[in-house]
């Protein structure tokens, strides 16, 4: 299987306003060299929404460049607008992604009917595989498992990174998508019960900090250790619930700060992480897991 293990949701350095591409490239051969199963550009914790058009689409086609095929790239590809959403799939595929990230369309909560419109004109636009990805707490909407398995059935819709929390939801998606519809964790916290309820992955902001732990985390899973699993994840727990000490990406990026790999700049209305408490509770979890 191309699309499973360890996936970062890749945070995008910036530097004096501009995206910081030296460091962004160090940041993908290090993920590599750690082990990652594949990589994801361009998602919330990339501050996909602050990005313009042409940053967005430069960071999509350096990280394809960058990895050069040792891994595979998911491209955030997602929007409110589905003309939108079509462009930054035509870019992703013309620049060689191997598959998209597409949010439940936000702000505007459509219909159920209307998300399925949604993603079934997006598959009849342009033909790249695509994961799904329902974010109920940031879209301000829900895709209802009905709703998966019909979107399971359109060409190119390959699996989900289903961050509801929901555990009970995984094996009402086997039944209703099929068992070779992918199945991915969108949180770190429950990405160990995730797959041993039939999961095979996490799109993880812990792993932008942590990607060997991560990784051998998501390895044990998959060769069914789940005792290993465990233990590794008891190691990361702290650092899991420190990410989202403040809003996400900032803890990711001072965490990143602190080993010297890029700035902990964000973009308005993000600001740097801002308590001292939180900053020390992140060094905390980062010795705790052993990357500081």
């Amino acid at each position: 299987m191309l699309f499973k293990g360890s996936m970062p949701a890749l945070v995008t350095p910036f530097r004096a306003g501009k995206v910081d591409e030296k460091a962004f490239a160090a940041l993908v051969e290090r993920q590599i060299a750690a082990g990652t199963h594949g990589l994801v550009v361009c998602g919330t914790t990339g501050e996909a929404s602050t990005l313009s058009h042409e940053e967005h689409q430069a960071v999509v086609e350096l990280c394809v460049k960058t990895a050069a095929g040792r891994v595979p790239v998911i491209a955030g590809a997602g929007s409110n607008s589905t003309d939108e959403a079509i462009s930054l799939l035509q870019h992703a595929k013309a620049v060689g992604a191997h598959a998209a990230l597409v949010v439940n369309p936000y702000y505007n909560r459509p219909t159920q009917e209307g998300v399925y419109a949604h993603y079934k004109t997006l598959t009849e636009a342009v033909q790249l595989p695509i994961f799904l990805y329902n974010v109920p707490g940031r879209t301000g909407s829900d895709m209802q498992p009905e709703l998966i398995g019909r979107l399971s059935k359109l060409p190119n819709v390959i699996g989900i990174k289903d961050a509801s929390a929901d555990l009970n939801r995984i094996a009402r998606h086997t039944a209703l998508a099929g068992k070779d519809f992918i199945q991915i964790s969108g949180e770190d916290g429950t990405a160990v019960g995730f797959n041993a309820q039939g999961g095979v992955g996490c799109i993880s902001v812990t792993a932008n900090v942590a990607p060997y732990q991560c990784a051998a985390m998501q390895e044990a899973t998959l060769r069914g250790d789940y005792a290993e699993a465990r233990r590794l994840n008891d190691t990361l727990a702290r650092l899991h619930r420190a990410m989202f000490l403040e809003a996400s990406p900032a803890p990711a990026k001072y965490a990143l700060s602190l080993l010297g790999l890029c700035s902990d700049e964000v973009r308005l209305p993000l600001v740097t992480v801002q308590s001292a408490d939180v900053r020390k509770e992140i060094e905390a979890a980062m010795k705790e897991a052993g990357v500081l």
